[in-house]
């Protein structure tokens, strides 16, 4: 198995986990994608029973909509940009609320091939996360990587997804540990 296709069956692993400890506990989940395009929305709601889990997922790939439906600040586009904390965090809570959901995950970021900065270079993909008590937002750099089937893009997207899936379980299980 190649490390794609490991990515790719660890994203299905942690959506079928998550999707169970929402199920089980009543809460419920939104998605604001920009450079993942859907792809944490698709894995979530692949599993069957999510439809008691996933209240919203929008594939916000441009600033107006980023600003018009999820609330991120003008200024934040205007002085951050859409590749930075700062927007991952208010897309992640801007669709939390837009939900009405207990959670929200967000990603902004460069896939490539094009696209890069001199501060942010391709695989750059910020991840956001809100619920009812926090939010927060990282970044994190994925190394270009490809194969037989597999693009460097559909890598950085993947990984992405799946690190943005990885940080969503992280917060529900602590949730329960307090």
């Amino acid at each position: 198995m190649n490390e794609y296709e490991m990515v790719l069956k660890n994203i299905s692993a942690l959506a079928e986990e998550i999707i169970g400890i929402c199920a089980e506990s009543g809460l419920k989940i939104s998605a604001a994608e920009s450079c993942t395009g859907g792809m944490i929305s698709a894995a979530l709601t692949s599993v069957s029973g999510s439809s008691a889990v996933i209240e919203l997922g929008v594939c916000a790939y441009s600033n107006r909509i980023k600003q018009e439906l999820l609330k991120v600040s003008e200024d934040t586009l205007r002085d951050c940009t859409e590749y930075s904390v700062r927007c991952a965090e208010e897309m992640a809570r801007g669709v939390m609320r837009l939900a009405g959901a207990d959670y929200g995950i967000s990603t902004s970021g460069i896939a490539g091939p094009s696209g890069a900065t001199k501060c942010d270079p391709v695989g750059t993909v910020y991840i956001g996360f809100a619920d009812s008590g926090k939010s927060f937002a990282a970044r994190h750099v994925f190394e270009p990587q490809q194969g037989a089937g597999y693009s460097a893009r559909d890598f950085i997207r993947a990984a992405s997804a799946e690190k943005a899936l990885e940080i969503l379980r992280k917060e529900i299980v602590e949730r329960f540990r307090h």
